[in-house]
């Protein structure tokens, strides 16, 4: 399919604004070509993911924009790096791949991106309006901007992020379209406790199902309470964008497109439905762990990274208790959250009791946890998910309070009594 350009697209295709700015014209209008795209619709942001050092391809196409005077013309995040400027001694990786990470990261600051540097732009204080359309990559940031904020991003990846933020155009395709953004598949929890519905923990896991379930479906979730908040709906949509393709989901009565089943479904039948039950969750909690050794050494929190309400959440569980000195408890979080927690007195309190804050990056991602051997814990499951792969280590999913008991007594601990009732 041919895309319909405007007069500057065209220009900008023919170098007219210089030779980086007709590759991102390129890059563009190619992807709008894949995704069959009648034309191209101005955005208002960007989030990029390809600041995320990865390979010597993806310093090569920054090196080649930024060289060529490329300049963003909309407002533009940067996601997770490969180091954490604030604390740069947790980095136990190769020298050499630390500078070029670092050159990578100063590539896209010299392109005017905003060195924001966490998955969560979400909880930054500007952020999409309802119905905004931007060009978002980092899977539960699209997920998130989508369902929870109302905005409009199709799923973006490397190079195509820099691109859309450089000439502030997207494809009209995909999630950006009404027509893709009604709910085909329902998703009915039945049968789950009033206690484990008013739980945290419920909802990455939840999400870990979802997932595979619905594959690139979007989804409409009943018989969760009215209301859900930021924090649990981003666990959500990180777990389901993780373990599936999930670009959108609606929980009716919480997310803004679905204030009753008929409108999230457009008023059309679903393609599918599914119901869940106690039983399905428990399952899915187990997924998500890969060993059930209990000699805890590491706890990784944080994955997306933590809001100040997380934080706020985790020193109430915590108390005035220490983690155990056999134990190492990371939790990450972007500088901007960083920088309130510090204000706040929770940076040094957090510190005091054994808990290293991490920055800029992910423990995922990024050689930090020193001990890969002994068993790690996580309240998240994009963590549980990736980790293994990523690092080689084993895993253990649980509760936010769950990994903070675990972590103050030495050993892994769970509360099994709200995944048993009905």
């Amino acid at each position: 399919m041919t895309v319909k350009l405007d007069e500057r697209d065209a220009a900008r295709l023919a170098g007219e604004e210089g030779p980086s700015v007709a590759l991102a014209m390129r890059v563009v209008t190619r992807a709008a070509e894949a995704m069959e795209a009648e034309k191209l619709l101005d955005v208002v942001g960007a989030h990029i993911d390809s600041c995320l050092y990865l390979g010597p391809a993806v310093l090569d196409f920054a090196d080649r924009l930024a060289d060529g005077g490329a300049q963003v013309t909309v407002p533009t995040t940067l996601n997770v790096s490969s180091l954490d400027l604030i604390h740069p001694e947790l980095y136990r990786g190769d020298p050499e791949t630390a500078g070029l990470a670092r050159r990578l990261m100063k590539r896209f600051e010299e392109m005017g991106c905003q060195p924001t540097w966490t998955c969560a732009p979400y909880q930054l204080e500007m952020r999409p309006a309802f119905g905004d359309h931007v060009a978002w990559a980092e899977s539960n940031a699209i997920v998130f901007a989508n369902s929870v904020l109302g905005a409009r991003t199709h799923r973006y990846g490397d190079f195509i992020d820099i691109c859309c933020a450089i000439t502030g155009r997207a494809p009209a395709a995909g999630l950006h379209l009404d027509d893709n953004r009604h709910a085909t598949v329902v998703v009915e929890l039945a049968g789950v406790s009033d206690g484990l519905l008013n739980r945290d923990v419920l909802y990455p896991v939840l999400g870990g199902l979802l997932g595979p379930l619905v594959g690139k479906a979007v989804p409409v979730i009943t018989g969760l309470p009215v209301g859900v908040g930021e924090d649990r709906l981003k666990a959500l949509g990180a777990a389901a964008a993780t373990t599936g393709s999930v670009g959108l989901f609606h929980v009716v009565g919480s997310t803004p497109e679905a204030p009753t089943l008929e409108v999230a479904l457009g008023g059309r039948s679903p393609d599918a439905e599914f119901r869940i039950g106690p039983e399905h969750l428990r399952l899915a909690r187990d997924h998500l762990s890969t060993t059930s050794d209990d000699r805890l050494r590491t706890v990784s929190l944080g994955t997306p990274h933590y809001s100040v309400a997380e934080f706020g959440h985790l020193l109430e569980v915590l108390g005035d208790r220490q983690v155990h000195p056999g134990v190492v408890v990371y939790a990450s979080t972007g500088r901007d959250i960083f920088s309130e927690i510090r204000l706040r007195g929770w940076a040094d309190r957090l510190a005091g009791a054994g808990i290293q804050v991490v920055t800029d990056t992910c423990t995922y991602i990024t050689p930090i946890i020193e001990d890969t051997v002994g068993t790690t814990m996580t309240d998240s499951a994009k963590w549980a998910y990736y980790a293994p792969g990523n690092l080689g280590v084993e895993v253990v999913f649980g509760s936010t309070e769950d990994c903070v008991e675990s972590a103050v007594i030495g050993r892994v601990v769970r509360d099994e009594e709200i995944w048993t009732r009905g």
